[in-house]
């Protein structure tokens, strides 16, 4: 038998809640049902199909950006100073 553990994770409290609901009627707890997401995740080595949550625009910049388009390359330095002025505008 697997040995468990307790972990904290941090949810959406409304998403959250519809799941249990869900996972309630197919008489699993929220446990239950995480612990059969994640052995599915680990056993196929691949996300489930997200593209459903993923706006389809944040879709298309990853693809792009796969494809080599609408890449503006730049040197580690101006990257810490892309960091550094977003950190300072919080």
């Amino acid at each position: 038998m697997a040995t468990k553990i307790r972990t904290n994770v941090y949810l959406d409290k409304e998403l959250k809640e519809k799941a249990k609901e869900l996972f309630k009627e197919y008489g699993l707890s929220l446990s239950d049902a995480l612990n059969i997401i994640l052995a599915q995740v680990v056993r196929n080595r691949e996300l489930p199909p997200i593209e459903e949550v993923i706006p389809e625009e944040t879709l298309r910049v990853i693809e792009e950006a796969r494809e080599g388009k609408n890449i503006k390359r730049f040197a580690l330095e101006e990257f810490e100073e892309i960091l550094n002025e977003t950190a300072g505008s919080s």
